[in-house]
Order: C-alpha cells, then structure tokens, then sequence
C-alpha cells in the first residue's frame, strides 16, 4: 500500500495577485525537492510548467496538491524535514485559515493514481465523520493495515 494525500488552501488573493509572487516562485523548488524525495511515487500535475496549478471545479480561489507517497515516514520528511517546511511557514502569507480540515490522507494500494474527485470525497468524509482508516491526519493515523481490509480498497485491486 502506499500514502495517497491531498491538501488544499483559499487564497488570500488571486493567483495573479503581486501578494502571491512569492508563492508561485517556491513552486518549482519544492516540486524539485518533493520529486527526488526519498519515497516519493507521483504527484498530480496540471502540465509541465511548474506553476501549473491543478484545474479543477472547486473554485478559482482554491489551490489543491495531491500526491502519493510509499510511507508516512516519507511523507513527513519531506513535509518537515526538507525545504518545504520553510514554504508550509509561510503559508498564511499566501492562504486563509480553514477552519475546518484541508489535508487528508488514505492508503492507495501500490500502483493506483487517485484522481481529484476520489481525494476530494476523501477531505469530505474526514470533515464528515472525523478520522477513520479510510480518511486521516498526520495526528490522528491510520496504519495501512486498517485499510486493507477496506470494502473500497478490494475494489481498488480488482
């Protein structure tokens, strides 16, 4: 099994915005750093520039990053223990404070490539019923072996 997560922000301003500058310029050094990661399998990208956002119909003010990684231990690594962690300081220079939660993650077996809807479904289900093997935080973990078992992860492997 591996790590799938999604996180979104509200931006303050739009993308265009000189308050935003700075966010667009960190893009493609924090992609560069996740991409050679340790443990890192794949993120969605919306073409190959690297201030490509990822399209979708949840409104223009809201960024989305999904990707997936092979452990919990290498996700948080790269969230806290690389260059990112400067980035994610900064965060509230470029995004409103959610007050409900904005990153989930679940376990993907190997090979799968969650596409938008199934990650967004994802945040709804945790911000519905709280934390579940089937929706979670870094706080509040699920290990994959609570997801194997899962209805929807047997469906997956079909």
């Amino acid at each position: 099994m591996h790590l799938a997560q999604l996180n979104v922000a509200q931006l303050r301003e739009p993308l265009d915005s000189p308050a935003l500058a700075s966010f667009l310029a960190a893009l493609a050094p924090i992609y560069e750093v996740s991409d050679a990661a340790p443990g890192f399998v794949w993120r969605m990208q919306e073409g190959d520039g690297p201030t490509d956002l990822i399209q979708h119909d949840y409104g223009p003010m809201l960024v989305v990053n999904l990707s997936v990684w092979e452990s919990r231990e290498t996700l948080w690594n790269f969230v806290y223990r690389s260059a990112h962690l400067g980035v994610l300081q900064r965060r509230r220079e470029w995004f409103l404070r959610m007050a409900e939660p904005y990153t989930v993650m679940w376990w993907v077996p190997e090979g799968h490539l969650p596409p938008l809807d199934e990650a967004i479904a994802r945040l709804e289900l945790l911000r519905a019923q709280g934390p579940g093997p089937e929706a979670f935080t870094f706080k509040d973990f699920y290990d994959s072996s609570d997801a194997a078992c899962l209805p929807a992860a047997a469906e997956v492997r079909k």
